[in-house]
């Protein structure tokens, strides 16, 4: 920055008191019990509508105590064990049936989903010059800001954009669940050609394959990956297709959609909110705690090592002084979260025997020792693996760069997002607006000449 420019900003309180302009005094969330975060004080979430789409469970309240309980995770009634467990024990793909059921509130019969697949496939396709003109210019080195830009730029392309109709709200949501997977690997090519000097290549996607194998085959250079990788790849996109409507991607998606905007600005707007350290990218948190260990351990499989680190962790001593374990904990989810859980039973088969395997040995001596050191430090003793503890290691297994984790979470999400959508355009018909409480005084004006 030229030091000219960096005086002036040095002259201003707008640029030096940042913190103190901005900050309030803590003892006014508890004079007005004021629920942070739309937590109330026991960490359950403040209600704030209800929805048919799916349900998250993970305690129950009991004369007013709240009560950990085994995790539970349904998609429009039906556990998500049931339709990954169908999916893999009929040894086909299971996304796109999870998207129709998420989007229709029915599974789908055989013809109904072979229709919606094609429908899916017919999409697949950018307008002319898309790729070039607006993922290549400008490149960008994040890809979720790449993702929501490129959704915002589809507008311009859509003709009736502002329609709100039923029919245009469907055929924009499932455009967007084909084209996503393709935006982001395409996006992911082009940063990693123009900021680290990669070769480039642009696949041409191939009709009839589902989602997982799009993906992969876009990817690899070779476009050769097994059944086994994108079977696993498909139950990732199921288990990160939905979380309820509490999710804060989730609730941007239908607060904004509330102020009845355009699809493509709602859509953006979750992908801008799933892009928050707190919200998409834990899972890249947790590898690069799996890193960390990995360098400070001598023996990963020793659990006494492991568990003499962990500790200085949980100190604030070791990693990044958080004291927080990566992969562990969850917001609702207490005893179990049912997508760890999958993911460990299926994941397995697909680490065995590969490089990755003593990470995930590793990982596995994490779930085990967490909670009974974290207890030990005086924290919650509830708590259990949720899905981020085991998806970067799979996704390494895949081959899938670290860079694209939460951009596939935010194309399995599509599915979630838009079925709030349609069910906030239906059913909420109100404007979200919470109230705020003022604080502070009133003030007499000064005069610009009187001003200090």
């Amino acid at each position: 920055m030229p030091g000219g420019l960096m005086l002036m900003k040095e002259s201003l309180p707008l640029y030096t008191d940042f913190e103190k302009c901005h900050s309030i005094d803590p003892c006014y969330y508890t004079t007005y019990d004021i629920k942070r975060g739309l937590r109330n004080a026991d960490g359950t979430g403040v209600v704030v509508g209800v929805t048919n789409i799916s349900n998250v469970h993970g305690y129950v309240v009991s004369e007013g105590d709240k009560v950990p309980d085994r995790g539970r995770l349904s998609y429009r009634g039906y556990s998500i064990s049931d339709l990954v467990d169908h999916a893999v024990a009929e040894n086909r793909f299971g996304f796109e049936e999870t998207a129709y059921l998420l989007m229709a509130g029915e599974l789908p019969t055989a013809e109904q989903l072979k229709t919606f697949n094609d429908l899916i496939a017919a999409q697949r396709d950018l307008p002319d010059g898309f790729t070039a003109n607006y993922i290549m210019k400008p490149p960008t080195r994040d890809l979720m800001n790449a993702m929501s830009r490129a959704v915002l730029q589809l507008y311009a392309f859509d003709d009736e954009a502002e329609n709100r109709s039923p029919e245009h709200e469907i055929d924009t949501a499932i455009m967007l669940l084909s084209r996503l997977p393709r935006i982001m690997v395409l996006s992911y090519h082009v940063m990693r050609d123009k900021f680290f000097g990669d070769s480039m290549f642009i696949h041409h996607y191939i009709p009839g394959q589902s989602t997982a194998e799009t993906i992969l085959s876009m990817l690899r250079p070779d476009r050769q990956f097994t059944d086994t990788e994108a079977k696993t790849l498909d139950i990732m996109l199921m288990l990160h297709a939905e979380h309820g409507g509490g999710n804060n991607s989730t609730f941007t998606c239908r607060a904004v959609t509330s102020a009845d905007t355009d699809p493509y600005s709602a859509y953006a707007a979750a992908i801008g909110s799933l892009k928050g350290a707190r919200h998409g990218g834990a899972n890249n948190r947790t590898l690069r705690m799996t890193d960390d260990i990995k360098q400070h351990v001598a023996d990963i499989t020793d659990e006494g090592q492991v568990a003499d680190y962990l500790r200085k962790i949980v100190r604030k001593e070791a990693y990044d002084r958080t004291g927080l374990i990566y992969g562990m904990g969850h917001a609702v989810y207490t005893l179990s979260d049912p997508r760890a859980e999958l993911l460990h039973k299926y994941a397995e088969r697909l680490v065995v025997g590969t490089e990755h395997e003593a990470e995930f040995r590793l990982l596995e001596i994490i779930e085990r020792l967490a909670p009974q050191l974290l207890a030990e430090a005086g924290k919650s003793k509830d708590i259990c693996a949720n899905v981020d503890l085991y998806s970067g290691c799979v996704y390494s297994t895949l081959g899938v760069p670290r860079e694209l984790l939460t951009p596939m979470f935010a194309s399995a999400r599509m599915a979630g997002w838009s079925a709030h959508r349609f069910e906030e355009i239906v059913s909420g018909k109100r404007i979200m607006r919470p109230a705020f409480k003022k604080t502070g005084h009133a003030r007499e004006y000064v005069d610009i000449a009187d001003r200090k």
